[in-house]
């Protein structure tokens, strides 16, 4: 019954849709009515509401009462979403002011003398809006108003017109700052967590272990990191569109000639050029690269566009009138001065203690204060002009309105279709397939590609993806990122904007196209265009460093990023290892050599045999490293045999487990079944009959596991276990190897600071006869701090310890802290002499094997990755890596 109820909900959804119901109702309604006939048939025929749901029921819901409640209201609330209205506000703000009007004047003009050069500008301006609006409809709209009637008079062909139009048009769907992008981060990262808590239960059900490593772990994703994976694959697909605009004009010229306007290139053009371009482009650049630089989150770099966006239009709509681009000249002048004061100084209103504070701090109260003024007054005359801010807040409000309603009604539908059991159904089918996870994908991205044709992209994002992600992501075969996924996704909801029969974009463009363009010329069109897209996502498919890599980079280059020794870190750090160590093994062994050779006698006896031991590690570093190379090569070896009776066993086994969960709940069943129970004494009949038949079920597939399986299965985890042990073998050599080496070099650096004690030491002494002893103890507690910054003064601070613990008695001891006065100054002198020794005869050397040393060996010590390292491993990690055979 459960799947005569999921067909139920699919089909009112469905005719819902159909009808023209309206989509923020259509998803939560036919939610709410197929869970009203579903409970009220389960209490008629089978005694509970609870009886024809897979997983829980009406009762359990409300017993639940206010948590499933917020569970929807949450949908909305999420701190992600904050970006959507900001974004909105930038986009039709921008659009309203008319500067799409100049930027496509402009570029046509620029562009025109080269072949097909209308279409390109209009591609170009359609990228450039897509950075900055993001809004399709105004978009096409634009373009569609001032470009087409341009190209048409220009003769260019009908279709490549309208497809050029209509495809620019979508761009705003994956250049970021996206929408739809903010919404699938959104998405993902609750199915990051379902995914995680799948793969958890996958490793514990196939290996045992209780504990899955860190690095096997599904990574979640960001609106931010979402905006860095598309912004390559978004120049991609500008990119593919200016070459095949730019070939077709080359082969046939007459279809899309070269115009010239007359206009001369000259100073005057170029001036004009560089004022429509360098607005757009800057406020590209505050709102992107705050958010690539690590500046601002999303929901700032929001706030960013839209304040900036209304300082545009206030000049843009008083064009032509004096001072009008005034409050922009001070927004660029308070900016600067912003800018320039917090590059060169902190500004803490906490922190103030010197003349240069105060200065600081003025600056920048000025600087905020312009900037405040120009926006004020770049608001007021938005709002003057024509009422020009209260349309843009109600078109913003509305379209928000919407995005938020959709997103909970979504969750209604979705919380629906797990209650009939139809996500468990999508998994059996997905997991069911031959080939593994590629297959799973295919099929899912034709699904979304086929919903395109009907569904707008936010039913695709909000519906579609909650259900599919988690079990992609779940899947060890591929080991894909939710960035990657989510990318591959907004590029293929990108085509539901251009796909016949409800395309949004062809019909916003058929609405303003003249009359002599007909509706068949739009469709065939944007045929082309559609398989530019696909090509952009098999380009993107094949290489996921395209969308990986910049996420990664500017992880692994901020301030913030992960230090060397996390464990995600590892392999593509030990793959760099083992490149240098190919590349420049002699030099290190030379280093490590002419080290081993240092005489250490002037260390102290325990420092100078870590140090030793250290030298002796970092020599088997290099054997280490051959020991992973050669185990590698033999798992590889195995693993031709192994993968395919591994993919076979797996499944079995994947199928009993599923099979065993069905079982529970009918064992449930016939627990809480007969006179006192929720459900009759029929369904308890009913369920221990399937029991009985399961049960013979999963004892057929299992089977089916061949026999050698356990053999070959425990031989290949004998090498995987090796190749593990030979990883932990080599971390912790290179451990061994460098941090004794980095705490006597942080020694001897600090001889300087050390010596620098000596007079607050000696100064104990005068001090004991001088206060009384509270005061003498705080005095101590004073330079006891002093001596701890000091690198490697433990037993100078165990001395001053000594002090302060016989002053600090009900019973001051002066006699006995004076004895440890002495016995602390003897202690620091012998150091001091050593400190001064080694540091003339053995730091130079060693600071010279650091530097040999450091960015491999030493690698892992390092606070955080070095540059040349971080863009390696970014790269590295870039890639999918399979793990499926440590499941």
């Amino acid at each position: 019954m459960e799947l005569f109820f999921l067909l139920l909900l699919v089909l009112l959804m469905a005719l819902a849709l159909g009808i023209g119901f309206p989509v923020a109702f259509a998803l939560p309604g036919s939610a709410i009515v197929t869970i009203a006939i579903a409970a009220g048939s389960g209490w008629l025929f089978a005694g509970s509401p609870d009886a024809y749901f897979a997983l829980g029921g009406p009762s359990q819901w409300l017993s639940a009462g206010v948590t499933n409640f917020r569970g929807v209201y949450w949908e909305a609330e999420r701190d992600t979403l904050i970006a959507i209205p900001l974004f909105v506000f930038m986009g039709i703000m921008l659009q309203r002011s008319k500067i799409a009007e100049d930027l496509l004047v402009t570029m046509a003009t620029l562009f025109g003398p080269v072949p097909g050069g209308l279409g390109i500008s209009v591609v170009f301006v359609g990228a450039l809006l897509a950075a900055t609006t993001g809004i399709v409809g105004a978009t096409v709209v634009a373009m569609g108003l001032i470009s087409l009637p341009a190209m048409l008079r220009s003769n260019y062909s009908v279709p490549l017109a309208t497809g050029t139009i209509a495809a620019s048009g979508t761009l705003g769907q994956i250049i970021p700052p996206s929408i739809v992008l903010i919404i699938l981060a959104d998405q993902l990262a609750s199915a990051v967590d379902q995914a995680g808590t799948l793969r958890q239960q996958l490793y514990k059900a196939s290996t045992g272990e209780i504990t899955m490593p860190s690095d096997f772990a599904v990574v979640s994703t960001s609106a931010g990191e979402m905006f860095l994976g598309a912004f390559i694959p978004g120049i991609l697909l500008v990119g593919i569109y200016m070459l095949f605009i730019l070939g077709f004009a080359i082969a046939k010229p007459h279809l899309a000639p070269s115009v010239r306007t007359g206009e001369k290139i000259n100073g005057a053009f170029l001036l004009k050029v560089t004022v429509t371009l360098v607005p757009p482009l800057a406020l590209i650049f505050l709102v992107l690269g705050s958010i690539i630089a690590g500046v601002a989150t999303v929901n700032q770099a929001g706030a960013i566009g839209a304040a900036g966006a209304m300082v545009m239009a206030g000049y843009r709509l008083r064009d032509g009138e004096k001072g009008a681009y005034t409050p922009a000249m001070i927004t660029v002048i308070a900016l600067i001065a912003i800018a320039m004061v917090v590059g060169f100084h902190a500004v803490n209103i906490k922190s103030i203690q010197t003349s240069a504070d105060v200065t600081a701090l003025i600056v920048a109260g000025i600087g905020v204060s312009l900037l405040l003024i120009s926006i004020f007054w770049s608001g007021w005359r938005t709002l003057q002009f024509d009422n020009t801010l209260r349309g843009v807040m109600l078109e913003t409000a509305k379209t928000s309105s919407l995005v938020f309603i959709i997103l909970i009604g979504a969750a209604m539908l979705t919380a629906a279709f797990r209650a009939f059991g139809g996500e468990e159904l999508v998994r059996e089918f997905l997991q069911g397939l031959p080939g593994g996870f590629w297959m799973q994908f295919f099929i899912v991205m034709m699904v979304i590609f086929i919903l395109g044709f009907f569904l707008d992209f936010i039913e695709i994002a909000v519906v579609v993806v909650p259900i599919v992600a988690p079990i992609l992501l779940a899947d060890p075969g591929a080991n894909v990122t939710a960035v990657w996924l989510g990318v591959m996704i907004g590029l293929n909801i990108q085509t539901s904007f251009l796909t016949p029969p409800f395309g949004f974009a062809l019909f916003y463009l058929r609405g303003v196209a003249p009359p002599t363009v007909r509706t068949t010329a739009i469709y065939k069109g944007v045929i082309a265009f559609i398989g530019l897209q696909i090509m952009a996502l098999l380009i993107v498919g094949f290489y996921p460093a395209l969308v990986n890599y910049l996420p990664n980079r500017v992880s692994l280059t901020a301030e913030t990023a992960p230090p060397p020794k996390n464990p995600r870190l590892q392999y593509c750090m030990e793959e760099w290892d083992r490149e240098q160590f190919a590349e420049n093994g002699d030099q290190l062994k030379a280093a490590i050599a002419k080290a081993g050779s240092l005489d250490l006698t002037v260390l102290p006896k325990d420092l100078a045999g870590d140090l030793s031991k250290a030298i002796e590690m970092a020599g088997m570093a290099m054997p280490a490293m051959d020991e992973i190379t050669t185990i590698e090569e033999a798992v590889a070896e195995a693993a031709v045999d192994y993968r395919p009776l591994h993919g076979e066993v797996r499944q079995l086994e994947r199928d009993a487990r599923r099979i065993e969960a069905k079982i529970e709940d009918q064992e449930l069943i016939i627990q809480r079944s007969g006179p006192n129970g929720i459900y009759s004494e029929a369904a308890g009949k009913k369920a221990t009959i399937k029991v009985e038949g399961m049960k013979a079920e999963k004892a057929a597939l299992e089977a089916q596991i061949p026999a050698e399986w356990e053999e070959k299965h425990k031989a290949f985890a004998k090498i995987q276990r090796e190749e593990n042990k030979a990883r932990l073998t080599f971390r912790r050599t290179v451990d061994q190897a460098y941090e004794p080496l980095q705490e006597t070099l942080a020694i001897l650096r600090s001889t300087d600071a050390f010596a620098a004690l000596e007079d607050d030491l000696r100064s104990l002494d005068a001090k004991l006869s001088q206060m009384e002893p509270k005061a003498y103890v705080e005095y101590v507690e004073g330079i006891r701090s002093k001596v701890g910054d000091v690198e490697g003064a433990r037993d100078i601070r165990s001395g001053v310890n000594a002090v302060r613990k016989a002053m600090r008695s009900k019973k001051p001891d002066p006699e006995a802290a004076r004895e440890a006065i002495v016995e602390t100054l003897q202690t620091f002198q012998s150091e001091l002499a050593w400190r001064r020794e080694a540091s003339s005869k053995l730091l130079p050397d060693l600071e010279a094997y650091d530097a040999v040393i450091r960015d491999t060996i030493g690698l892992r010590a390092q606070p955080r990755l070095p540059q040349e390292q971080a863009l390696y491993v970014a790269a590295c990690s870039s890639g999918h890596r399979d793990v499926s055979l440590s499941f």
